[in-house]
């Protein structure tokens, strides 16, 4: 059955149920590169074309009743790319926010970053923070872009607070899970249930490695500019015919 997903009262394949969908899909966007190269492109058109499956899936998430996406935008290890290509990826968030601002705030998504802001140039957290400013009084799905992101900095960044925090005589007798989890850039956030990569690489790339602990992974040979509706749907899919024991019988 062919669909537009667009609003919640979308019909879905009878396929999905309603009633499982995960509560917060992250994906790893990866492909735009190759997806170019395999078109005689060059490399800044496939992250061009990313750009437009970002609009796609922030929608189909929506309309699916997804509550939290966190999409892996920029790494702590892709500053190592050339610095053409790093310049267009930094100049990618204010070309999305440019037109998808009114339709974000419309639609009731709240926008969020996790990374770490110290290297990100400030009309990027510009941007962003104007976006964050003008969907914090929504209540609807939280959009949560990862930043400069490395799960191992954020760890280590975790760590680091709570040791300055014992340092200066604050109560830190004990470290618990529930405690590290709430240091962490997503504190504030549910662990994701579906992390989704793209192009058929099949690792996490420093993602999350905390919060995918328990979660499903999925992975796909699509190239992140060709992940559309159906494909998103098929992951979902394959998601809810999963048995999630966390550790249990």
């Amino acid at each position: 059955m062919d669909m537009d997903i667009g609003d919640r009262d979308t019909v879905f394949p009878e396929s999905i149920d309603l009633r499982k969908i995960p509560a917060h899909i992250a994906i790893i966007m990866d492909g735009n590169g190759r997806w170019a190269a395999e078109r005689g492109l060059p490399r800044h058109e496939g992250h061009r074309q990313g750009v437009e499956t970002v609009r796609e899936t922030v929608r189909n998430c929506n309309a699916l009743g997804v509550e939290v996406l966190t999409l892996f935008a920029f790494s702590t290890e892709n500053w190592q790319r050339p610095d053409w290509e790093v310049n267009y990826l930094m100049s990618l968030p204010e070309k999305y926010f440019e037109s998808e601002l009114p339709e974000l705030v419309r639609k009731n998504v709240r926008v969020l970053m996790i990374g770490d802001r110290k290297k990100l140039p400030r009309r990027v957290l510009k941007v962003i923070d104007d976006g964050a400013a003008a969907t914090n009084s929504n209540n609807g799905m939280i959009l949560n872009f990862a930043l400069n992101y490395g799960s191992r900095a954020e760890i280590l960044h975790a760590v680091n607070r709570l040791v300055s925090e014992a340092a200066a005589g604050k109560q830190v007798s004990r470290v618990t899970e529930k405690k590290l989890s709430s240091y962490l850039y997503t504190g504030n956030l549910p662990d994701p249930d579906l992390l989704i990569r793209t192009s058929g690489e099949q690792r996490i790339s420093n993602f999350l490695l905390w919060q995918l602990a328990y979660s499903e992974l999925y992975f796909t040979g699509v190239y992140w500019p060709d992940f559309d509706k159906a494909e998103l749907l098929k992951a979902v899919s394959v998601y809810q015919l999963r048995k999630r024991r966390f550790g249990k019988v």
